[in-house]
């Protein structure tokens, strides 16, 4: 059996409407500090891929609408919904108020590894990403309901942030749609 590469025209691919009215992931992204426009727009990509509920994008974070952030989004900032907000920690504290549990994506002290994470039925997250340098602040750690790692067993232990979001959204996706 022969496999053939799909050219686009097969693709079964939503318009921005159906995408719009289509049922989401009970997920939300929270950029904290990116300064890369490239990675914000490759988060926008994986959000649009996942079917995620929002991303907030915060404190230096740019918004679209930016050539460098279309340039990796491919389109994607018209479909994922958006925000922005300067303090990110009111906005953890904003989705613990409206009952959504909030992890931040770092390494630290009792974090739960990403393969033992398992999302509860019913229940919507939020996740944390930080800036590519300094990573999640540890006041939005702090806030956090708690803290996801992703296992690296190499000798650097750092991934690209845009790496990093497409790790943790397909884990959480896969484990909430097909089951963990």
């Amino acid at each position: 059996m022969e496999n053939r590469k799909l050219k686009n025209s097969e693709l079964i691919r939503k318009s921005p409407e159906e995408f719009k009215a289509a049922e989401k992931t009970p997920v939300i992204v929270v950029l904290d500090n990116v300064r890369s426009l490239n990675n914000i727009g490759s988060i926008f990509r994986t959000a649009d891929a996942f079917l995620i509920e929002k991303i907030w994008l915060c404190g230096i974070t740019a918004t679209p609408p930016h050539k460098d952030i279309q340039k990796t989004a491919l389109g994607a900032t018209e479909t994922v919904a958006w925000e922005h907000a300067e303090d990110v920690v009111q906005v953890v504290r904003d989705l613990q108020a409206e009952g959504i549990k909030v992890y931040a994506v770092e390494q630290a002290e009792n974090a739960v590894m990403l393969n033992d994470f398992h999302p509860e039925k019913g229940e919507k997250y939020a996740l944390v990403f930080g800036n590519e340098v300094k990573g999640v602040k540890q006041k939005v750690v702090s806030a956090s309901d708690g803290v996801l790692e992703i296992p690296q067993l190499g000798s650097k232990h750092s991934l690209n942030i845009s790496v990093s979001a497409g790790v943790v959204l397909w884990d959480v996706f896969s484990k909430m749609k097909f089951g963990s």
